[in-house]
């Protein structure tokens, strides 16, 4: 009997924080181990679709860089970087396109499914969702001018056109959506899927941004995980180099989303099992929330 109080308790826990978000739409960019891992990628959709059930509305943005360069190396097509950026020429840009949208975004939607949701795919393409420009990138080497560097068809966000999620979210759907985005005259471009993520939950005016990673958390400078973090203590850490070269775009996406108009954003640890909900739905969370003050 004992037991059975104890799931009873787990649920009365969650009972505020279900009151509090009904009807709220909730941002998740979906990445990592957390996208590779059987366990982990059936724990995420479950979590998802009780999110849904519960009366929240879940919108998932996902990456792949993973198996984008799996897919390049097994076709012999040369990878290439530019300070984090993936070089994109066109031939690379359709096989991004051919497995975020063909092949990522139809597994997660259907995984998404098979646990009792109803989830719809999308692109940026889709409904003109993510109206994007070609990215200029600067490098300037030490005692040289800067130097612009092509690094091809990847794009930055000019516009989010939120209505075809607006329209998925009233009629009890989950968007799914890769990040591709689309030009003025119709051109494809590959966009970092956190800036997405984030520029999304600004569009729709979201609750809250959760960013799964394969790390805890943010940490201080003696590695102890922070639990909250504000945007004046986020912008130290990374000025006094705390915050190291891979979690900066995080931080910022977050800081970024909250001036926004966000409510609230999470960096958590997307290799726990139903992280998503131990973070929202318990005081102690599974990572660090970022938050304006």
């Amino acid at each position: 009997m004992e037991k059975f109080i104890g799931k009873a308790e787990v649920l009365m826990e969650a009972l505020p924080y279900i009151r509090r978000f009904y009807g709220k739409t909730f941002v998740v960019k979906y990445g990592g181990n957390a996208m590779v891992d059987e366990e982990l990628k059936t724990s995420f959709a479950q979590d998802v679709v009780l999110l849904k059930y519960v009366g929240i509305n879940p919108v998932v943005v996902h990456g792949g860089g993973p198996q984008i360069d799996q897919t390049l190396e097994k076709m012999g097509i040369a990878r290439q970087f530019v300070r984090g950026m993936r070089v994109t020429d066109q031939e690379t840009m359709d096989i991004v396109e051919m497995v975020l949208v063909g092949k990522i975004n139809k597994e997660i939607v259907n995984l998404i499914n098979q646990h009792g949701g109803m989830a719809v795919g999308l692109s940026g393409k889709d409904g003109s969702l993510i109206q994007a420009r070609k990215m200029s990138l600067t490098v300037a080497a030490d005692g040289e001018r800067p130097e612009i560097i092509d690094i091809g068809q990847v794009g930055e966000i000019v516009g989010i056109n939120p209505t075809i999620i607006n329209s998925l979210d009233e009629n009890k759907f989950i968007p799914v959506i890769a990040p591709v985005g689309v030009g003025e005259h119709g051109e494809t471009y590959n966009i970092n899927a956190d800036l997405v993520a984030g520029q999304v939950a600004e569009a729709l005016g979201a609750e809250k941004l959760i960013l799964l990673t394969d790390v805890e958390g943010v940490k201080d400078k003696k590695g102890e995980l922070l639990s909250t973090l504000k945007i004046n203590q986020a912008r130290k850490l990374i000025q006094e180099g705390i915050v190291g070269e891979g979690m900066i775009p995080k931080v910022e996406c977050c800081i970024e989303a909250l001036k926004g108009g966000v409510g609230k954003t999470h960096i958590i640890d997307g290799r726990v099992k139903h992280a998503v909900l131990l973070e929202i739905f318990t005081k102690e969370g599974v990572g660090t929330e970022v938050v304006r003050k």
